[in-house]
Order: C-alpha cells, then structure tokens, then sequence
C-alpha cells in the first residue's frame, strides 16, 4: 500500500510542476522590467504590456484548455504546455524586438492557462479520495514555489553578472542579464516535457473514450485492485450522469435564483485583483527601488515577498477548515486595508532632491548642465520629481535612468515600507488569495457550478491584465501614494461587502447552500 501511495503522490508532483512553470513564468517578468525599459525605450503602457500580455493569452488559454483535453486527453495538453513554455523561454531570451518579446510571453500565456486548469484536474481524476485535497494542493502550493523561485534566480543572475568571473563573462551575464533570467526558465520545462513520459493517461478521459481496460490497469496500479473497481464504478456512473444532464448555458447562471451568490462571486474575483497582489508580485524591484533602495537591494527584498507568500499560503491550507472560510477573508482583508494605507502614508510623506553628493556620481551621459537645474530643489512628490526630470533631461534620459535617479533622490522610511508591503502579501496569501477558489467551488449550485466558476473565474483574469497593464502608467501620472490608495480604498470597499454579504460555507453542505441563497434572492425579487 505504501508503494501504491508513493505512485500516486509521484505522479501528482511531477504534474504539479506545471504549477511551477505557472508561477516562475508569470513572475519572473519583474526582474526583466528594469532592463528593458531603457534597451527598447518603452512607454508605460508598453511597459505594462510587456507584463499582462501573458495574462491575456493565459485567460484564452483558461476558456479552452478544457474542451481541448476532453478531446485529446490531460495528459497531451500538459506536454503542449511545457513544450509552448520551452519556446516562449527560448525567444523571449534570444528576442531583438520587443514586439518579438510580447508575442513570446504571450506564447507562454498559452502554458500558463493550460496548465492552471489541467494539471489539477488531471490530480483530482486520479488521486484516491481520502487524499485528493492534499494531493491537488500540490499544484497550488507550487505556483507559490514557483513565484519564490522566480525572484531568486533573478537576484541570483543579477549578483552573478556583476561579479565579473571569467566564465559569468563568457556567458554573458553581465551583458544580456535579464535575457538569461527569461531564459532560464526552459530548464524546468524540459524537464516537465520529459517527465510527463512516466505519467499515465487520466483514468477518466480513458472511460470517457471507451478504453475502460487501460483505466482500470491506471487504477489499480494507482490504488490497488479493490479500490480501483469501486473508483471505476464511481467513474462510470459519473460520467453516465453527466451525458444525460442538459447542457447548460451561460444566461443560466443570470436567473434571480442565482442574483446573490453571481454577485458574491463577481465581487470577490474582482476584489482578488483590485487589493494590487500582481502589481506587488510583477513589479516588486520596481516598488522597492523606489522607496530609496539600490537595485541589488530591490531584488533581493523581491525575494522576501516571494518567502511570505509561500509560508502564509501553507498557513491558510492549514486554517481554512478550521477557522472558516469568512474569518480568514475578513482578517486578510484588513490587513491588506492597512498596510495599503501605510504605504500610502509612507510615500505621500516621502521628498525628492539631487544633492551635489548625487551630481557627483551620476552618469557622464548626462550633462552638468542639465543636472544644475533641478539641484538641491526638494520636490514633495514623486510625480513633481519626475516630470522635473522630463523636462530637463529629456524622454530618453529619463527613461534610461529615471529609476536610478529617484532611488538615490528619494527620502522616506524604506523600512517602514517594506514591513507594509510584507504584511500586505501576508494578509492576501492567508486570505482571499487562496479562499476565494475555494469559496467558488462551494457558492454555485452543482447544476451550474462548472459554468460560472469560468464566468467568475474570467472576470478575475480580465482585472488582473489590466491592472498590471495600467501599473507603470498609474505610479508615472498618479505616484505610488496615490496608486497604493486606490489599492486600498478598493480593498476597503470589499471589507465592507464581506461583512455584509459574504456568509460562512464551513460545514455547511452544497445543498444547505443553495437553499440559503434561493431564499436571499427570493426575498429581493419580492421585494
């Protein structure tokens, strides 16, 4: 039994690194930002695009993936995935242009959304019951890996290419640093590619296609010969069922029956999006460096986000049974309330001024004439900073060494900020970053569950792309006071619907539920 068990929790780790890719994929993008900002002399909203356009294709990628692996099986879209993460790896290291480079972090978008929604539901269709939770934790867990991994290697390639070693010099990574940290990341996609050989088709795709002999060869290998004939039954009737039900459509889950729980569901991906985690997560060097901090200091504090999300994400798995589901969010949620506020007290408290200590170390590129007529003027803004700086250093000097020069301009507690921001990634990973998904699998009646998880779960994505496209443009013509309030008004407005809205789903059954929402929303409708 314990050699069973083994099986079953290898094949579920080595699919669960498709949660990995997902998670280095999408993060490793904020190391990059600094670089090529200056190299292809981008505007703040190419810059934004640069970052969400993985999230756009990923969100296809979610509506899709699906249908696609019912038809050509779990498994073989999982390799797709890691063979379109090798390729976007590879072209977005080796891209000339930076159109060469959207388009290949949109090529990776496509592993990103296939592999979110597949690898857990190819661990769900195998695993034994009694295990299955735990077993598809793994994929979620590893997306937090995966984003922790994402800022270490990128502080590991930074430190590597300023250590001026003969052979970081031959690699050039020193010269092409933020082509090696997208690059890198081809390594663990092989390896996936290549792992997935050892994996077995999904028991369930097999019944589904009438190859009932190999899914129970799968099974009993998995779960040993008892378990498999009563997971087999449990299959087929499954799937029997579900051949019979009428199809659903989308206006289904638009009734008045529905109007509470759609609602809730709506507002909390949303929610998820509008606190600013993917602002944090994508652009985390960017936010530190300019609160005062070096660049290698930026990303090495990158990697302390990563750290916290990854211990308060094991922290929730652990209390969400436990605690419930609305404690969690109601405590989260306000902390991330708070410490969005504190960042905007931190900022808006913040001056900016060249010193002769700074003239004396800028870049020879930039003229003593130039720097002479903003010297020793203190600016009460980071927006009055750097239109200063626009103006008198023009667009392209600007863009080249805007962040350098605020980050030695700037005067605040760094300290303070960085506590905020580390309190505000706690207070997400313990709460609405991960109990959300659960909340939706729990809201939706069975009849329309499928259905309106993707609705919600599209609504999610659509916020979470703009609001990484609009975050350079947000902390240029807004300033980072300004931006961290919006974060936390929104975060704020949310608390408040919790509280009021938002019931407890602990221990309650799905049915219990449904009857408590079809009566919330029948009181409406008569009212």
């Amino acid at each position: 039994m314990k050699h069973k068990k083994g099986h079953i929790v290898l094949i579920s780790l080595i699919v669960a690194l498709g949660g990995f890719l997902m998670g280095f994929d999408a993060s490793v993008i904020s190391g990059v930002i600094k670089f090529i900002e200056p190299e292809f002399e981008l505007s703040k909203i190419e810059l934004g695009w640069a970052v969400s356009s993985l999230t756009l294709t990923a969100t296809l990628a979610m509506m899709v993936s699906g249908p696609l692996s019912d038809r050509w099986g779990r498994k073989r879209i999982l390799s797709l995935a890691a063979v379109l993460y090798t390729l976007s790896a590879i072209l977005s290291a080796i891209a000339p242009s930076f159109l060469v480079l959207v388009l290949a972090r949109m090529l990776g978008g496509f592993g990103v959304g296939a592999s979110l929604i597949i690898a857990p539901m190819y661990i769900a269709e195998i695993a034994p019951p009694k295990s299955r939770g735990k077993l598809v934790s793994i994929n979620q867990l590893n997306i937090v890996v995966g984003i922790s991994a994402a800022f270490f290697t990128n502080y590991l390639i930074l430190k590597l290419g300023q250590s001026g070693t003969e052979w970081t010099s031959a690699l050039g990574l020193d010269r092409y640093t933020w082509r090696w940290m997208l690059g890198l990341e081809a390594l663990p996609a092989i390896i996936y590619f290549v792992a997935l050989f050892v994996v077995p088709k999904s028991p369930r795709w097999l019944v589904m296609k009438g190859r009932d002999d190999e899914a129970m060869r799968i099974m009993t290998q998995a779960n040993g010969e008892e378990m498999a004939v009563v997971e087999m039954k449990a299959i087929v009737e499954s799937i029997s069922s579900d051949s019979n039900k009428k199809k659903v459509r989308l206006k289904e889950i638009f009734t008045p029956a529905l109007r509470t729980v759609l609602l809730i569901g709506v507002v909390l991906a949303a929610l998820q999006q509008l606190t600013g985690i993917n602002s944090v997560f994508f652009y985390a060097p960017m936010i530190f460096e300019q609160s005062g901090l070096g660049v290698d200091a930026s990303f090495s504090q990158a990697i302390y986000v990563g750290l916290t999300n990854l211990v308060f994400t094991i922290v929730a798995l652990l209390l969400i049974d436990r605690v419930g589901r609305k404690p969690l969010l109601v405590f989260g949620v306000s902390g991330i309330v708070i410490s969005m506020f504190v960042l905007t007290y931190g900022f808006s408290t913040a001056t900016y001024s060249i010193t002769d200590e700074i003239i004396a170390e800028i870049p020879s590129e930039i003229s003593n004439e130039q720097i002479e007529q903003v010297r020793n003027i203190e600016y009460n803004s980071d927006v009055e900073f750097k239109s200063a700086l626009h103006k008198t250093l023009g667009p392209t000097l600007t863009a080249k060494y805007e962040s350098e020069l605020l980050a030695k301009a700037i005067k605040l507690n760094s300290e303070l900020i960085l506590v905020a921001i580390l309190a505000f990634v706690a207070s997400f990973a313990v709460s609405i970053g991960p109990v959300m998904w659960v909340m939706f699998s729990e809201l939706f009646p069975n009849m329309v569950r499928g259905i309106a998880i993707s609705f919600v779960g599209f609504i999610n994505s659509v916020v979470s792309f703009l609001v990484q496209l609009v975050f350079p443009w947000e902390l240029t013509n807004f300033g980072a006071s300004t931006t961290f309030f919006i974060y936390g008004f929104s975060a704020l407005l949310g608390l408040i619907f919790i509280l009021i809205k938002v019931p407890e789903t602990k221990g309650k059954s799905l049915e219990e539920l449904q009857v408590v929402f079809s009566h919330s929303s029948n009181k409406k409708s008569n009212v």
